[in-house]
C-alpha cells in the first residue's frame, strides 16, 4: 500500500505544471510582437503556427534559446531566429511565464 501511495504522489507531483521562473507581467508587456503571429491570446492567427497559450514554460525558454542559438533550423526558423535575436535571457524567462500561465 505504501508503494502505491508513494508512486501516486510521483505521478501527481511530474503531472503538476512547472511554474514558470520569470514574471508574467513583463512576459505579457512583452508579447505584442508575438501577438502577430502567435495571437493575442496565444492562439496562433496563422495556420501551422503554434499555439503558445498554456505551454509549458521549460519548452518556451529552450525553443527561444536555440532559436537565438541558430540550433534549431527549418520550419519557422527563418522568422523566429530573428525574433530570439531581440530577446534576452530574462525576456525569454517572462515570455515563458507570461504564456505558460494563460488558461
Amino acid at each position: 500500500m505504501k508503494k502505491i501511495i508513494g508512486l501516486a504522489v510521483i505521478a501527481l507531483m511530474a503531472s503538476a505544471p512547472t511554474l514558470a521562473a520569470g514574471d508574467a507581467a513583463a512576459g505579457k508587456a512583452k508579447s505584442a510582437i508575438c501577438a502577430s503571429c502567435h495571437g493575442a491570446n496565444g492562439i496562433a492567427v496563422i495556420p501551422g503556427y503554434p499555439n503558445l497559450k498554456g505551454q509549458n514554460a521549460q519548452y518556451i525558454v529552450s525553443s527561444l534559446k536555440a532559436y537565438k542559438n541558430k540550433e534549431r533550423s527549418g520550419g519557422n526558423s527563418a522568422i523566429m531566429q530573428p525574433m530570439s535575436m531581440m530577446l534576452s535571457d530574462t525576456d525569454m524567462e517572462n515570455l515563458a511565464a507570461y504564456y505558460s500561465t494563460m488558461k
